[in-house]
């Protein structure tokens, strides 16, 4: 295999991950972090870089993808874990989360407020979705497409803002809001659930995959080997971009301020180019996230017809446009609302799949190790998911504090990472139960010998 084929997949795999939450969350990071910029970047970046790179990697040396690691579980579990990824990474929120983002930094400045705001997302989302489904019915041009032509031309526009605001706006040193100021790389580690990056590999993950089996790579190790590779191209130019646009949000301080990581970044483009700042923002912006969902619409619908054979690749790909352009047009605010407390409940179990994969042959892979980790990971998880669910509800008010107050008992928790004892806990005593009914067993065969003999 060409170096040439596996940069183009390095850097369509970039595109892909590149999308909404990867362009709005760094700036406002560093808006917020201020002094603590590097800490908190560095947490951002564990999350939003590293953890996707392992999880392509993981997904290439198992057998079967993110099923066969999940299947390690139970097959039932991989159903169903598998299943709520693909929806959340899918047609429920990120799709649409990207088809909104990029209205409302590519289009929403130049369209005035009232119900023209809505009509003007409608129509606005029907062309999206328009390309999205011409370009997601062919998913074996995706590397010509994604990573020979989309990916510079984004690439570029980017590193074209970065260099600028890099050399014409001024820094200025200034505390880090209460939200950075005790635990800064840990607050970073939570918002880079927020990319979706993680999960998004699950699926990405079979995209590389499939290309590089469409190059004439089919050993095992030679996959692995060059997933690693195309996920370590993809992760500079990922840490490059979560450095340089979180950047901009420190220095974006002196300037005013923003409610969120889209205006400072809209009014930074304009700050720095002028009027035609905002096209070249709009312009990056609706590459970013159309490579992402037409990503994500070709990952969804492969999974989907891999499931059955009664609905064809086709007809999949347009129920999820369909679907998509509906939930898009709820309005950004509302989308990421919804999506917080699920990405809450799959990215630690996600996090611990992924880890087991490396450990795996330290315990023979034992299926009870799985079983604990993911269990007391995933009751902790969920129980934190539905805790930011009954916030949103007002006749559950009185439940709240007694539900936060059990919560906050969990080593961790104040850190967001309540779930890390639990899944260690778990994977102890499921390597312990193993052993004792292997043991048990053993006993009882040698004893059933002795009977016989």
């Amino acid at each position: 295999m060409k170096t040439k084929d596996t940069l183009f997949i390095g850097l369509m795999l970039f595109a892909l991950f590149f999308g909404a939450g990867n362009l709005i969350y760094p700036p406002f990071l560093g808006m917020e972090a201020g002094s603590s910029f590097w800490l908190a970047i560095s947490g951002f970046i564990l999350t939003g870089v590293g953890l996707p790179i392992l999880a392509i990697a993981a997904i290439a040396m198992v057998k079967g993808g993110a099923e066969g690691l999940a299947s390690r579980v139970h097959p039932l579990f991989s159903f169903v874990f598998i299943s709520i990824v693909y929806l959340a990474i899918g047609p429920l929120f990120a799709i649409p989360r990207g088809a909104t983002v990029a209205y409302e930094m590519g289009l929403k400045p130049f369209v005035l407020g009232g119900p023209i705001e809505s009509i003007g997302l409608l129509l606005f989302s029907i062309t999206f979705f328009a390309v999205v489904y011409a370009l997601s019915l062919n998913p074996t041009k995706i590397v010509d497409r994604v990573g020979q032509w989309l990916t510079p031309a984004l690439l570029l526009a980017i590193v074209s803002l970065a260099v600028a605001s890099y050399f014409n706006l001024e820094a200025s040193s200034y505390e880090p809001s209460n939200k950075y100021l005790s635990v800064p790389f840990f607050t970073g580690f939570l918002e880079g659930y927020l990319t979706m990056d993680t999960i998004a590999s699950l699926a990405f993950g079979l995209i590389v995959i499939n290309a590089l089996k469409e190059k004439g790579i089919s050993n095992p190790k030679d996959l692995m080997k060059h997933s690693i590779i195309a996920g370590l191209i993809a992760g500079a130019g990922l840490a490059f971009v979560y450095v340089a646009i979180g950047m901009m949000g420190v220095k974006m301080v002196s300037y005013g301020t923003f409610e969120n990581g889209s205006a400072i970044l809209s009014n930074g483009a304009e700050l720095l180019f002028g009027s035609s700042g905002k096209l070249l923002l709009g312009f990056i912006v609706l590459l970013a996230c159309l490579t992402t969902c037409i990503g994500l619409t070709i990952a969804c619908s492969q999974y989907v017809t891999k499931k059955t054979t009664k609905i064809g690749y086709k007809t999949t790909v347009t129920i999820i446009v369909l679907f998509s352009l509906f939930v898009s047009n709820l309005g950004l605010n509302q989308i990421i609302s919804l999506s917080i407390p699920i990405l809450v409940m799959v990215y630690p179990i996600t996090i611990v799949l992924v880890t087991l994969a490396f450990l795996h042959r330290l315990f023979n892979g034992k299926q009870m190790v799985y079983c604990g980790a993911i269990l007391f990971t995933g009751l902790v998880s969920i129980f934190e998911g539905l805790i930011m669910y009954v916030k949103k509800i007002s006749y559950l008010d009185t439940l709240l504090p007694y539900l936060e107050n059990v919560f906050a008992q969990l080593l961790f928790s104040d850190l967001g990472l309540a779930w890390l004892i639990p899944a260690f806990v778990g994977g102890i005593l499921g390597y312990c139960l193993d052993y004792l009914i292997t043991n048990r067993n053993k006993v009882a065969k040698d004893t059933n010998s002795k009977k016989i003999a």
